[in-house]
């Protein structure tokens, strides 16, 4: 059974869950949102896309940056948000996890380090929320952000998430055209990783 994502349990309590870049200044500022040439990895957007936490991996790394995100919640309050994040019903997980599952990986999160950031994927093309884009035209702009400078996976993982929220089926070819380069390229600089998420996310569809 889907369920619907429930945003309300973190609106309510106003847990943040998405942060644009702190440190990190963009080389160009536009209507639709930012660009880095360089890139970015101090963008955390939870939850912005359809696509949901499929394996014990990805949950624990959705929780470590809730729990970088939130320094003022006390334990309690985050095995709460533990426990809401784990109940499949809630519509952020797309398996059962078992209680005692839920405790050990609330232990884990809750041990990390705040000071240290959670691992994140780089990003270069950033689009603020509400700007009434369709999906062609933000990968329109994507592709001319690209355009510019050399593939990298950034581009792709941003264009694959767009195609995603669109209910699109991602593939090689249509990458490829969308970014305005070979699929020998797209191949070239995807990671096994990147790969593997783009299998995950074609099954969600």
């Amino acid at each position: 059974m889907e369920y619907e994502r429930n945003l309300d349990y973190f609106n309510r309590r106003q847990i943040i869950y998405r942060r644009d870049p702190v440190n990190d200044k963009p080389t160009e500022t536009h209507s639709w949102g930012y660009y880095y040439e360089s890139g970015t990895y101090e963008c955390y957007t939870l939850f912005n896309s359809r696509a949901k936490i499929n394996t014990y991996k990805s949950l624990r790394w959705h929780l470590y940056v809730l729990w970088y995100l939130n320094p003022k919640v006390d334990p309690d309050e985050f095995l709460g948000i533990c426990k809401y994040l784990c109940y499949k019903p809630n519509g952020f997980v797309t398996f059962t996890i078992s209680e005692s599952a839920m405790q050990n990986i609330n232990y884990e999160v809750s041990m990390s380090d705040l000071e240290r950031q959670p691992p994140n994927k780089l990003r270069k093309v950033i689009f603020k929320e509400y700007t009434g884009l369709d999906m062609r035209q933000k990968l329109s702009i994507v592709g001319q952000m690209v355009g510019r400078k050399k593939l990298s996976e950034s581009e792709i993982y941003d264009a694959m998430l767009i195609m995603y929220d669109e209910k699109e089926k991602i593939n090689i070819s249509k990458l490829a055209i969308i970014l305005s380069c070979s699929t020998r390229t797209i191949y070239r600089n995807m990671s096994n990783e990147l790969k593997k998420e783009k299998e995950l996310l074609n099954q969600q569809l």
